[in-house]
């Protein structure tokens, strides 16, 4: 049973390749953040670990009845690598290593190497993920060169899954590497039905929390399980146009404050920016008369303040120099000069 929802595409592909015993040594999950990677990756640890699925494969194969190759989500190695306390999956992150925690370190690459060089203790295949794998080529060549080893000559019964939120900030020599599996935003529409009839969420508020997720179903869930996750998106969002409003010194000492935090939390800061790149999109979208479409419903009546004082021109600059500063950051470029560049880029109407 696959815990992934809303990648019904993705999970076909991966079910004629469990199928016919075809998986590829190497994929590289890609999408926007809480769209599901990890929720998919580690899905994929468990299919080919599945005690369930491993005796199928081992005696009858797959049912022509079974719809579904995935995990059957019950059995000990199931159980235990949603815990994450399976001996023979690996996950390497962005900050694990204390000494450079802006990105996946050299050792961390080599220390992956040396847990597929040794065979399964637990399951049927050792797996790595690399969460942050956009990060493996910031500022240097060597991690990237060293999982490229990897990738060319794997160990049998290895399972190498890389996850970006920036497909192209991979190497092309990675990418050729890997096959692709990108993960996209689920519909509105979906999403609201899967909170309302799976997470017992109201209708409207149903629609609302969709809304804010922009299809994506970790950030709602999140939500859910911690209702003080949307105070505080609640007064980070208050902060945007207070912010942009403010005199230059004001912003420069907010970007200071980010650029300051991005060497022990680098996801905290990226996730400032999304917020700021949905405001202004919302901004954006009163402007041309969409407004039916913003994600910030409750904020209508400072979004149309924004509005009027901007240019379309204006806020698409903007809108543009915050993904700019998104793909700085990854390229480890100086956090500072990245964060006060996009301050100065705040459409002058509001500052």
């Amino acid at each position: 049973m696959w815990s992934t929802i809303g990648q019904d595409h993705l999970l076909k592909q991966i079910d004629a390749g469990l199928g016919a015993g075809r998986l590829a040594h190497a994929y590289l999950l890609s999408g926007p953040p809480h769209v599901g990677k990890m929720t998919l990756a580690l899905d994929l640890g468990a299919a080919v670990n599945c005690a369930v699925v491993n005796g199928q494969q081992a005696g009858s194969m797959f049912d022509d009845q079974d719809e579904s190759r995935g995990p059957c989500g019950n059995c000990d190695p199931c159980l235990r690598i949603r815990r994450g306390v399976f001996a023979d999956v690996k996950i390497v992150a962005v900050g694990d290593d204390p000494r450079v925690s802006t990105r996946i370190s050299i050792d961390q690459v080599r220390e992956a190497e040396s847990f597929l060089a040794v065979t399964a203790v637990e399951g049927a295949w050792k797996v790595v993920i690399f969460d942050g794998a956009e990060t493996l080529s910031a500022g240097q060549s060597e991690p990237a060169n060293a999982l490229l080893k990897t990738l060319e000559e794997p160990p049998p019964q290895v399972l190498v899954l890389l996850l970006t939120t920036n497909e192209d900030a991979i190497l092309p020599t990675i990418r050729s590497r890997c096959r692709m599996l990108p993960l996209r935003p689920m519909p509105g529409p979906a999403l609201t039905e899967y909170l309302a009839s799976t997470r017992g969420v109201a209708p409207d508020d149903a629609r609302r929390l969709a809304r804010l997720a922009r299809g994506c179903p970790g950030w709602a869930i999140s939500v859910l399980e911690d209702p003080e996750r949307m105070d505080s998106y609640r007064e980070r969002l208050a902060q945007v146009p207070e912010i942009s409003s403010s005199p230059l010194d004001a912003r420069f000492n907010y970007a200071n404050t980010l650029a300051g935090g991005f060497s022990s939390d680098r996801e905290s800061v990226r996730q400032e920016l999304y917020l700021w790149e949905r405001w202004w999109r919302d901004v954006l979208l009163v402007k041309e008369g969409q407004s039916e479409h913003v994600h910030n419903d409750d904020w209508r009546d400072e979004l149309g303040t924004q509005a009027d004082a901007t240019t379309t021109a204006e806020v698409v600059a903007f809108l543009d120099s915050v993904q700019e500063t998104l793909r700085a950051l990854d390229a480890n470029v100086n956090p500072r000069l990245a964060l006060e560049c996009m301050m100065l880029a705040v459409p002058a109407g509001v500052a």
